[in-house]
């Protein structure tokens, strides 16, 4: 499917400040979900540990331009550190490894600026950043240059601690850079409803944010971890699986949403 030019990229944040939430199984399995749906799609993998390229089964060369240069060098153009995936319409801008967190050039509005070339407009419709947990330059880029933010959680009680102070970060980020900037969803990840902690703690961010913000969530599958070691998305590893089937929902909500929501323009247009 050929990318309507005259449309913006959905952009898509996928954070929350405590790790091992599944921000990154979400950031590989929406965006191909998504591909698979008919979208062009780029994953930037702004968490210096790499994984997104490791879900894909990508290994970036060594001499090759990856996202963090962007941060470093700033005439290096995002198109460059574009790599297509084996999988169709998905393609990925990885991460450095050596990168420091907390190093970099000093602005916000980085990725912004990356994001708004012509290179990436023309080609892309969906664009999925996988955040680092740290609040740092690199959460503040991504937040400043989505239209969109994707939380998941572990629905107990420290991942509920790691929801709120993020929600604090992205209200700060909402009156200043980025006023645009939406909450897409609360999206519970490896949830068990029969489990009375799941269903408390879901319960308290759907008290505290609006029942409505809070996604039908990702059931448990062992599937989806062997499908990452694998290097490949569960859409493909196993299509009948429940991660399969809880992705592909969540991806057709999700696209029924920013389908029928106008893109919002960018803080500064």
């Amino acid at each position: 499917m050929k990318k309507d030019p005259q449309a913006e990229p959905i952009i898509i944040a996928i954070s929350n400040r405590k790790g091992g939430t599944g921000k990154t199984t979400v950031s590989v399995n929406l965006a191909a979900t998504m591909a698979g749906l008919g979208k062009n799609v780029l994953l930037i993998d702004l968490d210096s540990q790499g994984h997104c390229a490791v879900g894909l089964g990508i290994k970036p060369g060594k001499d090759k331009p990856k996202i963090h240069h962007l941060f470093r060098d700033k005439s290096i153009k995002l198109i460059d550190t574009v790599i297509e995936s084996q999988y169709p319409r998905l393609s990925i801008s990885p991460a450095d490894q050596s990168f420091e967190h907390g190093s970099g050039i000093r602005d916000e509005t980085i990725l912004t600026q990356a994001l708004n070339s012509v290179d990436i407009v023309s080609r892309f419709d969906v664009i999925i950043i996988d955040t680092p947990p740290s609040f740092d330059l690199l959460l503040l880029n991504a937040l400043t240059a989505a239209q969109w933010v994707l939380i998941p959680f572990v629905p107990h009680h420290l991942s509920f601690e790691g929801v709120r102070q993020l929600t604090r970060v992205l209200f700060k980020v909402m009156s200043t850079s980025n006023p645009k900037l939406k909450i897409l969803g609360f999206l519970p990840m490896m949830v068990a409803k029969h489990i009375r902690q799941h269903r408390s703690t879901i319960g308290h961010i759907a008290n505290d944010f609006g029942a409505h913000r809070v996604l039908e969530g990702v059931r448990n599958d062992i599937r989806l971890a062997e499908a990452f070691a694998a290097g490949c998305p569960i859409h493909y590893y196993g299509a009948k699986s429940r991660g399969a089937e809880d992705f592909i929902r969540l991806g057709k909500s999700i696209n029924k949403l920013i389908s029928n929501t106008k893109v919002p323009e960018k803080a500064g247009t």
